[in-house]
Parts: C-alpha cells; sequence; structure tokens
C-alpha cells in the first residue's frame, strides 16, 4: 500500500471516530432532556402546592390571605405552602454548584476580639498648665524686653521692667526706721512692704543692701509660648491689669473625634497610641484623661482629651496624629468575618450551613466590629458554619422561595418568656383564641407600631382584660409568626 491511500484510510478512521463520539453524545442529550421533561411532568400530574397564606419576608409575623403588594415594602408578598416543609426553610445548593457560585464557609468561632478603635486627633496646649502675669500695683513700664506672642520663654525669663513710685517713698521709710533701730518700729515698716504687693525678694534686696529699689522686673515663672504679651514701654499698668499669658509645654493635649456610634466604648483611663506623621516610626502612648460632655453637631463626634508627657518639647500644638484607642477586653465573644453579615437595615442575617448542602438563613444580634471581625451576641453557637462569600445569592434564593429567616436558637419552653419582644399597646378586641392591639414598635424586632392581631399563647391571659385597656405586651418570634406570651395592664390607666 503507498503512503497516499494509507493517509486516506487514517483520516477516514479519525472521521467515523468523532462521527460515533458525536452520535452518542446527542443521544445522551436527548435522552437527558426526556428524562427532565418525563420528570416535570411527574410533578406536574402531581398538582399544585397549596399555598396556606402570603406574607412579607420583612414582617413574616403578618399573614394575607391572597396574594399582592406588601404594604410594608414596595415588594410582592410571597407565599407559604402546606407541604414541602424542608425546601421551604433551607435552601439547596449541589456541590457543583456551591463551586461555581464561589460559596466559601467560615467557622463560628468563640474568642476574645480584637477590641480597638482608629481615629484622628490633634495636638493642643496643655491648658492647665497655665501661667497668668498680672500687675500687683500701679506703675510705669520703664523697659520691655523684645518678647512677641509665640516665643518660647525659659523659666523666670524677663518680660519687662516696671517703676511703682509708691513702693520708693515705702522703701525710703523702711531703711530710716533700721538706721534708727527700733526693732518694733522696723517690723512693722517691713510688714507694709509687704502689703504693698512688693515681692519678699525685692524686701531682701533693700534691706540687704541699704538702696531703694523701685524697679520691679516681670518675669515668666514657668517655661513655655508666650501666648498673650500686653506691656509696651512708656505705658500706664493699674493693679489686676494682665501684662502676659505662658502656656507651658511640659505636657501636650490631644484631642480626639471619636464617632458617637463608638463613644458608649470609651472610658477614662483607657489605653491609647498615637502616631505622627512628623515622627515616622514613633510610637506615644498616654491614657483618657476626659471625655468631654457635648458632641460636635457638625461631625457627630464625641472629642476625647489625652494627655501626653513632651519632656523635650517636640510635640507642637496642632500636629495631626494617627490614634488607636484600646478598648477594655472583656470575655470571649462569639464572632464570625463580618462579610458573612447581611445587613438588611431592620435586622442582621447570616446563611448557616447545614448537613448535606443545605443553607438557612438565621436571624443573629450582632455586636462591635474590629478588624473584619463582627461580634455575635445571640443566633448561633460555636463551631457552626456560615457562608462568608456567595451568602447574598443564597439570601436572594431564600427569599424567592419564601423561607423565612428563624432564630439559630431556639428557646426552650422554661426560657421562652425570657426572651419576650416587648411593647406597649392598647387592646382594640380580644377572645380567648386572639387579640387585636394598636401597639407601639417592638424596638428589640425593628418592628414599627401598628394595629394587627396576635394569636394567644394561653386563654388565661385575657382575663381582666377588654377593649381599651392599656397593657404591656410580651410576644415571642415563632415558625407561625409572632405569639402574645405576655399581656398585662400598665400602671397607669385612663
Amino acid at each position: 500500500m503507498n503512503l497516499g491511500k494509507w493517509n486516506g484510510v487514517v483520516l477516514a478512521g479519525i472521521a467515523l471516530a468523532f462521527g460515533v463520539a458525536g452520535g452518542y453524545e446527542v443521544a445522551r442529550q436527548r435522552m437527558s432532556g426526556a428524562a427532565g421533561s418525563a420528570q416535570e411532568q411527574s410533578q406536574g400530574s402531581s398538582g399544585e402546592r397549596k399555598a396556606l397564606y402570603w406574607y412579607d419576608p420583612m414582617y413574616p409575623q403578618q399573614k394575607f390571605d391572597k396574594p399582592g403588594k406588601s404594604p410594608f415594602m414596595d415588594m410582592q408578598l410571597v407565599p407559604r405552602y402546606a407541604s414541602g416543609a424542608e425546601a421551604n426553610t433551607t435552601v439547596s445548593i449541589s456541590p457543583d454548584q456551591s463551586q461555581n457560585l464561589g460559596l466559601r464557609l467560615a467557622t463560628v468561632t468563640r474568642g476574645v476580639l480584637d477590641s480597638s478603635l482608629e481615629v484622628t486627633g490633634v495636638l493642643a496646649f496643655n491648658e492647665r498648665d497655665v501661667a497668668v502675669i498680672q500687675a500687683r500695683t500701679t506703675g510705669f513700664v520703664e523697659r520691655a524686653y523684645g518678647h512677641a506672642p509665640g516665643d518660647v520663654l525659659k523659666p523666670n525669663e524677663a518680660l519687662a521692667d516696671l517703676l511703682v513710685p509708691e513702693w520708693a517713698a515705702a522703701q525710703t521709710e523702711f531703711l530710716a526706721l533700721k538706721q534708727n533701730g527700733d526693732a518694733d518700729l522696723l517690723a512693722a515698716a517691713r510688714q507694709r512692704l509687704r502689703l504693698s504687693a512688693m515681692p519678699a525678694a525685692l524686701i531682701a534686696q533693700v534691706e540687704r543692701t541699704g538702696k531703694v529699689q523701685p524697679i520691679l522686673t516681670l518675669v515668666s515663672p514657668i517655661g513655655g509660648v508666650l501666648q498673650e504679651l500686653n506691656v509696651r514701654a512708656g505705658m500706664t499698668v493699674a493693679t489686676g491689669d494682665t501684662l502676659a499669658r505662658v502656656n507651658g509645654l511640659g505636657s501636650v493635649w490631644l484631642a480626639v473625634a471619636v464617632p458617637e456610634s463608638d463613644a458608649g466604648a470609651i472610658a477614662i483611663g483607657q489605653t491609647v497610641e498615637a502616631r505622627l506623621p512628623a515622627f515616622p516610626g514613633t510610637v506615644l502612648k498616654g491614657k483618657v484623661s476626659a471625655i468631654l460632655p457635648q458632641t460636635n453637631p457638625d461631625s457627630r463626634t464625641l472629642s476625647v482629651r489625652v494627655e501626653l508627657p513632651n519632656p523635650d518639647g517636640r510635640l507642637k500644638p496642632g500636629l495631626t496624629a494617627q490614634v488607636r484607642l484600646s478598648r477594655p477586653t472583656g470575655q470571649g465573644v462569639l464572632w464570625v468575618p463580618s462579610e458573612a453579615v447581611i445587613r438588611t437595615g431592620r435586622r442582621a442575617l447570616v446563611m448557616l450551613a447545614e448537613d448535606a448542602g443545605h443553607y438557612r438563613p438565621v436571624v443573629v444580634q450582632p455586636g462591635q466590629e474590629n478588624d473584619g471581625k463582627t461580634a455575635i451576641l445571640n443566633g448561633l453557637e460555636e463551631s457552626q458554619k456560615v457562608v462568608a462569600s456567595g451568602q447574598f445569592l443564597l439570601d436572594s434564593e431564600a427569599s424567592l422561595k419564601g423561607i423565612v429567616a428563624s432564630a439559630g436558637q431556639e428557646p426552650s419552653p422554661s426560657t421562652a418568656v425570657a426572651g419576650l419582644h416587648e411593647a406597649d399597646g392598647q387592646v382594640i378586641e380580644i377572645n380567648d383564641r386572639e387579640v387585636t392591639l394598636a401597639h407601639g414598635p417592638f424596638k428589640t424586632l425593628g418592628m414599627p407600631g401598628m394595629t394587627m392581631t396576635f394569636p394567644l399563647a394561653d386563654p388565661a391571659l385575657m382575663q381582666g382584660l377588654k377593649a381599651g385597656d392599656q397593657v404591656r405586651i410580651g410576644v415571642s418570634q415563632t415558625d407561625e409568626g409572632l405569639r402574645v406570651e405576655r399581656l398585662e395592664k400598665s400602671g397607669s390607666q385612663p
């Protein structure tokens, strides 16, 4: 056989193989389609499921006897069916679908949640470290030492010289009595010098030198920044005039703006770490010294004051800082990744992963959030699995199927009353099975006030109540909606 014929035989064999494989695949798809069609026909022949009632997934406790638009939200009511309990409580996803959707699970963990808050702050003068220099007597400014506001002064640095004429006469009398040698008169003269506001050091200088000293040199009692200077050569000063004001730099205040949503976690003595762009790599440590009582109405922030030591004077008021507030650590809490929590505005949900690829929406009570983790106060147990990625797709599927999110931990009968949701209201109508109430908001449910009819957990709850009574209501959340567990008259009745 020559080469040309051999190539033809090979090509024919390859074509035949592809044809057989293609035919098999077409046949397999047709058979699968036929099987699927038969299955659909089988499901259709079994009859449609009967809807027990219709409800709004955001308010599952309110039931409606026919489909329509929700009075609470801009959406259509969804049905609750009489059969298929498992299908109506979970979403089932096959492993292949889970991989295609990119579902990622996370474990509910118990531990100490790193509690810290990152905010910004600005350095300011320590207003407790202030020295005010005032005129203690009337005089004239003989000399000003050339300082200006903003200068950094050393302790006891001279500011101005004052000429006090009254002191000259008093000192002359004192020196004359000293020469006379009368101790009693000399003591009285010395007392008059003190009462004329003459410093003790100046009196000692006069007594030691025997010369009149009518010049008073004003000095800064502390080192710091000269904030105010009101003396000029030749001017007259009166008793009590403020001549200068000096702010010390031994320590500075760090004014921290804390959002009002985090204000409840701030406490006096809390540890603070500050990092300034002016000093890269340097971490300054301090403690919260004061929480100011007023919130900024524009930024909705609370001002927190931290005192920082400044021994070398390099911290300048006005510098900005990145501040880390370490909150007091408590006992271990349950936490999940923050991305696993679905916040609807009225409540928070997670998609709980169950066996065999089933997922169920669960209402949780989230706590503080930090570093990508959210504490869970109620609704989950340790070691459970939640969906951390792709949960929004599951939540949408659950809404389309009419699955109502439930509490993760069902209360036992002995503890059911302890977890009631409470509100105030007025009885509109009541019998041994149900009560119609005009109630206020159930804050723990995020449910606004309205007029609704609730089933009674016990017919005895109606005893002693009639239409028009003001009552305190306690309801529990069940699979069938809200149920009244406690109904008591309010303390004040009309």
